[in-house]
């Protein structure tokens, strides 16, 4: 994998944009990475995403557009920036020049990484680009389920006025005082606790890739997660979701809380069985949870979520702001400034891409 075989050549690049880091963004990332007088020859496609949902393409997951547009924007393509394009075991074989694909997301799963590394393709991705926004975002979600700010104010817009939720048994927890815990705290988890210490929560932290000492120094207290639901009465998850952990928060997990506890789910709706958190809503246990992930996206018209009282949802928007879509261009053009300088990529997913190359 190099840039330099045919040096009198331009490297031509796909800007594969969506409707979020659009064409525009990275294009501008890139010249400002490269240079004006770097040799590139630009070409864009456009993915519908998020005007159209995303979803499986093929054999990879969470991707937008389809690998016939991508195939015919590829032709004689060197290096590819995108964040949803589809990159499959057929895209590759019909698209021999790529040597480069530069994904702006936390994790590149819309890619075929061992058929990738078959072809010499390198994959890189952009870790962190959305931590402060999920961050910040899943923070508002727990204050506005612990306060009830949603319920109370489509009441107030209907002319209710709830002053009933001033009886003890119906108000919410303040943050200061009470015990958080966090199940992975990476890029995202670890400014949750920042955030929470600011507060004046006291944070617990489960996570098996964590060590004792990658925590000293911190606010925050590494504990085994049969410690942190007994002492949590707030329960926010942040893991990255893997075959082992799929529903590693179900109805035994949920009945281990404090009765009047809250759930919050800005990662992975596999890490959560909401059929038993719905069940632990309507039963009393748990007082509210607050939801930006999903088991099933867009949420089904008929889903029990959308009729359990105590549930504060958005829709996948935890990290959607401005500077996500920013940072996002621009972790991937780094990557590409060093594939044209020959340094070593510093977010490569399938580093044994080397032996192909």
């Amino acid at each position: 994998m190099s840039p330099s075989a045919s040096p009198s050549a331009p490297v031509k690049v796909l800007v594969a944009g969506d409707h979020f880091v659009h064409t525009g963004l990275f294009t501008e990332a890139l010249r400002a990475e490269v240079g004006e007088t770097a040799d590139l020859d630009f070409t864009s496609t456009e993915l519908p995403w998020p005007v159209e949902p995303f979803g499986p393409v093929a054999e990879v997951h969470e991707a937008s557009g389809t690998e016939d547009q991508l195939i015919a924007a590829l032709q004689g393509v060197r290096v590819c920036v995108t964040q949803m394009a589809p990159l499959t075991r057929r895209v590759l074989e019909a698209c021999p020049d790529l040597e480069l694909f530069a994904v702006g997301r936390g994790g590149p799963v819309n890619t075929n990484l061992s058929a990738a590394t078959e072809h010499g393709v390198a994959v890189t991705y952009a870790p962190g680009r959305n931590a402060t926004a999920t961050a910040e975002h899943t923070v508002a979600l727990l204050l506005a389920a612990l306060r009830r700010i949603p319920t109370t104010h489509g009441e107030l817009t209907r002319g209710v006025w709830r002053g009933d939720y001033y009886q003890y048994d119906e108000v919410g927890m303040e943050l200061a005082g009470n015990t958080v815990g966090l199940v992975g705290y990476g890029a995202i988890g670890h400014r949750v606790a920042r955030i929470l210490n600011g507060f004046g929560a006291h944070v617990l932290v489960h996570d098996p890739y964590l060590t004792p000492d990658a925590i000293a120094g911190t606010e925050a207290e590494l504990v085994g997660l049969d410690e942190l639901l007994a002492r949590s009465r707030v329960l926010s998850l942040h893991a990255r979701l893997t075959e082992d952990n799929r529903h590693m928060i179900s109805a035994p997990q949920l009945a281990a809380l404090p009765a009047g506890s809250v759930v919050v789910n800005c990662a992975r709706g596999g890490l959560l069985d909401y059929n038993a958190l719905c069940d632990a809503l309507d039963s009393g246990h748990l007082f509210a949870a607050a939801f930006d992930v999903f088991p099933e996206e867009p949420v089904p018209a008929d889903s029990r979520l959308l009729r359990t009282p105590g549930i504060v949802m958005t829709p996948h928007l935890a990290g959607a702001s401005r500077q996500t879509a920013h940072q996002a261009a621009r972790i991937c053009a780094q990557e590409v400034a060093r594939y044209l300088t020959g340094e070593p990529l510093a977010h490569c997913a399938n580093p044994a891409v080397r032996k192909h190359g």
